[in-house]
């Protein structure tokens, strides 16, 4: 198979599945940590690597971004064989390396003191809410005092690049409550911010609730308050948002996301990881022993391949790309498919701009103010209808 050129491939995702405990709305691949062959896992995960390396070679990964589950839950020795196993196979040297974590790993700075001496420069740590009510509510084993631990220690082992995760819209929560918890977030002066509505995914203990009727959550006009104040005062503490949920300093903004969100292709790692190389989106194993088993005998864990068709390219093209407060760039469109946004979306985008929810300057179509509020509506209308392509 050809080396991938870099332009195509600049990114990989590694997954890790395991968590001490469970999050009554989280739907990732993940399992319990207990009784898991984590050793196993982590060498199995090193050999898929090398073994896509020699497959699909690429000169150069600009970012690298471990997720979960919770990577933090390794002990110092896995983590160091994870990362120093990473740093031999992949081809990167420099450039945005994050890792997720919990608070409550981030107790003592063993871990982080192994990440830093590996070359992490970025934590994404999910904190979700300020408020200990909530947070057990939510089935979170942290408490608001362990993120200031976890961020004193981030800091005393040499991380700056710090980036925290709020949720909105959760049981029982006010106003108020999620406006305590913007000001809590904002007062640690980290330089970049992510805040998400809670979405109710199948298979999860929240689903479940809500079916039954015993989920108590804010209304839609108080969710839009809450997504509201976080714009307002996130931009009043200079973090400005650069995607629907991301907010960030100037020079802050998440590498590794912003090549998804343009698009850019990637590889994928690990229990239930998607990878996208060439035109090819794949999807491997998702249980434990499912995705080892082909990898004891040298096999890659893949599940699916889907060649992704010219009309799901443009679609993801769009999607993708309007959720970000850049948008999408009518010139760069036209180069990479040969074809104009107004020759498949005239009418679409006439109907968006009429309703004040899009808006086109300076070369890019953007979602308006309004616009971001009603993201999955618009992105939906650019669906391709059969034939057009």
């Amino acid at each position: 198979m050809p080396a991938i050129s870099q332009k195509e491939t600049t990114s990989a995702y590694i997954h890790i599945p395991f968590c001490e405990h469970i999050c009554y709305y989280c739907d990732f691949n993940k399992v319990f940590i207990e009784g898991q062959p984590v050793d196993d896992y982590v060498e199995m995960l090193l050999r898929e690597m090398k073994m896509v390396m020699a497959e699909r070679p690429i000169d150069k990964l600009d970012t690298l971004y471990v997720g979960g589950g919770t990577p933090t839950t390794l002990t110092p020795k896995q983590l160091d064989r994870l990362i120093t196993g990473m740093r031999e196979i992949l081809p990167f040297t420099d450039g945005e390396f994050t890792f997720e974590a919990n608070p409550n790993d981030l107790l003592t700075t063993d871990k982080l003191d192994v990440l830093k001496a590996n070359g992490v420069n970025r934590l994404s740590i999910g904190v979700q809410s300020f408020n200990d009510d909530i947070l057990k509510r939510i089935g979170r084993i942290h408490r608001s005092a362990d993120v200031y631990t976890a961020i004193a220690n981030a800091r005393k082992a040499g991380f700056d690049n710090i980036s925290i995760d709020l949720i909105f819209r959760l049981p029982d929560q006010d106003r108020s409550d999620f406006l305590k918890s913007l000001h809590q977030a904002l007062d640690l002066d980290l330089p970049h911010y992510s805040t998400y509505s809670l979405i109710l995914e199948r298979k999860t203990i929240f689903y479940n609730l809500m079916r039954q009727g015993k989920l108590r959550l804010p209304t839609q006009d108080i969710e839009a308050d809450m997504y509201e104040d976080a714009i307002d005062l996130m931009e009043s503490r200079g973090r400005h948002q650069y995607e629907i949920s991301n907010f960030a300093k100037t020079g802050f903004q998440s590498q590794h996301n912003l090549g998804y969100w343009r698009n850019d292709k990637y590889y994928g790692f690990g229990a239930g990881a998607f990878g996208y190389v060439g035109k090819d989106r794949y999807h491997n194993f998702g249980p434990i022993q499912q995705y080892l088993e082909p990898l004891h005998n040298h096999q890659l864990p893949v599940i699916e391949h889907h060649i992704l068709p010219l009309s799901e390219q443009i679609e993801e093209e769009m999607f993708l790309g309007l959720r970000t407060m850049q948008g999408v760039s009518l010139d760069h469109f036209y180069d990479k498919y040969q074809r104009s946004v107004d020759s498949l979306y005239a009418p679409v985008v006439r109907d968006l701009k009429t309703q004040g929810l899009l808006k086109e300057e300076d070369g890019f179509l953007r979602l308006t103010h309004q616009g971001k509020f009603l993201g999955n509506e618009v992105f939906q209308a650019f669906l391709l209808d059969e034939g057009m392509i």
